[in-house]
Order: structure tokens, then C-alpha cells, then sequence
């Protein structure tokens, strides 16, 4: 099993040992959690790190801060930069910030020939942030990049899938209510599908309000299958192999 996006640094006790897990990557948010991502993929071998600065941090955004991100981004086990992208449901910093910081990022994507991991949250029954995000992906075209923790709208979806980017589903599809998500799940192509725990965040039920990590990553890829009719092994064959090919890992 590969946990395509988990927050590490964030864990007491992280299940990083083989052969619970063939690899996992570590998301730097911001340029602390950037440094403690790639400390832990010095420290054990199926670890890998991304860097990049979160929408809820964008108010950090400065020329500073982008000098240190870019020089934790050359680092030999960065593979993909962010995490990037918009949240309106927050409002921790101005949209036309989070727009800069995430253009930014999209460019630092390309020049290293990097995916980009990109989060989106909308308000609640609003789509304006999903369209944004869309529309931002849209004039950057870069094409290379993950849709992590999928909200399930079908413009977002669509824009990235016509870019060639990956679909990730964290452990809110296994969540009742979820249904614009799992529907996703179902028509996003298998090629495209990556699962991921948002660790420490978003544990997967029947472990829903607990403290996720990413040994629980196999609760998510066990609802994915049944709702394409696979088989547990063959899911995760499917998905170790996209995250293989997506991170180039």
C-alpha cells in the first residue's frame, strides 16, 4: 500500500516501517513543516517529502519565505511540490493571495518538472473555490499534479483529468454523506486513482473522529474497491502503481 498524502510530522506514531506501507508521502505545508517532511525522508528509506506553501498559510507568503521553499525544493527527496491550492471555507487569507501563492507554486511545479498536490475547500454549498482552482489550472497548464482529499465536483474533477492529473481519495469517502464523492470514485478513470489519509486528519470509518495515520489507508482503498468492483489486491496494485508513476518513485 502507498499512502499518496499524510502529514507525518504531525504523528506521535506514524506506522512508518516496512512492509505495513511501500512508501508514503510526507506533505510540507509551509516552510517548518517542509524541513520536518524532509527530515523524515532522510530518516527512513520508504518516506518521500513534497514542498510547498498551504492556502491557509499564504499570508506567510513573502520573498523570503519563497527563497527558503525553492531551496528546500532542489532537495533529492522532493518529489512534488505543495501543498498548494485555494481554501474559501478557512478564509485565512485573501483569495487573490492564495491565487499568488498557488501561481507560484504551479510555476515552481513546472521548471523542476514536479507535481503539483492541490487542495481545495469550498464554503459549505458553495462551489466559487473549486471553479477558482479549475480556472487557475486552466491558465497555468501545467500537467502534472494530484487533486488531493477529491471534494467531488465534476468542473474540477474534468479540468484536472483533461491535464493529466491524478484523483485522490482520502478517508471522507468511506463517510455517509459523501456521495458527490464516492460518485467520483466511480467514474474517475482506474488509471487516475490514487488513495491517500490526510494523517493525521479525515480517519476513514469505522475509525471516523479519531486520529488518523497512515496504516488506515487500507480502510479507504477497501471501500474504493467495492465501488469498482474490484478486489482489494487488485486496487491496490492499481494505486501503488499510479503513485509510482505520479511521483516517479
Amino acid at each position: 500500500m502507498i499512502d499518496s498524502h499524510c502529514h507525518l510530522d504531525y504523528l506521535e506514531n506514524p506506522d512508518l516501517e516496512p512492509p505495513l506501507l511501500t512508501a508514503l508521502v510526507c506533505i510540507g505545508a509551509n516552510v517548518e513543516h517542509a524541513r520536518a517532511s524532509i527530515a523524515l525522508a532522510e530518516r527512513f528509506e520508504n518516506v518521500y517529502a513534497t514542498v510547498g506553501l498551504h492556502p491557509t498559510d499564504t499570508l506567510e507568503d513573502s520573498p523570503n519565505t519563497r527563497a527558503e521553499l525553492e531551496a528546500l525544493m532542489s532537495h533529492p527527496r522532493v518529489v512534488g511540490i505543495g501543498e498548494s491550492g485555494l481554501d474559501y471555507y478557512w478564509d485565512a487569507a485573501p483569495q487573490e493571495v492564495q491565487i499568488s501563492a498557488f501561481e507560484w507554486q504551479l510555476e515552481q511545479a513546472r521548471e523542476r518538472n514536479l507535481p503539483i498536490v492541490i487542495h481545495t475547500r469550498d464554503k459549505q454549498n458553495q462551489e466559487a473555490c473549486s471553479l477558482d482552482c479549475a480556472d487557475t489550472l486552466e491558465r497555468a497548464g501545467w500537467s502534472r499534479g494530484i487533486l488531493h482529499c477529491c471534494n467531488g465536483h465534476v468542473k474540477l474533477i474534468e479540468t484536472g483529468l483533461e491535464l493529466g492529473f491524478y484523483i485522490s481519495f482520502a478517508g471522507n469517502l468511506t463517510y455517509k454523506n459523501a456521495t458527490a464523492v464516492q460518485e467520483a470514485a466511480r467514474w474517475v478513470p482506474l488509471e487516475r486513482l490514487l488513495v491517500e489519509t490526510d494523517a493525521p486528519f479525515l480517519a476513514p470509518m469505522p475509525h471516523r473522529g479519531k486520529p488518523n495515520k497512515p496504516s488506515l489507508v487500507r480502510h479507504t482503498l477497501e471501500f474504493l474497491a467495492g465501488l469498482r468492483g474490484l478486489s482489494f489486491e487488485e486496487m491496490e496494485r492499481v494505486t501503488d502503481e499510479n503513485a509510482r508513476a505520479c511521483f516517479e518513485i
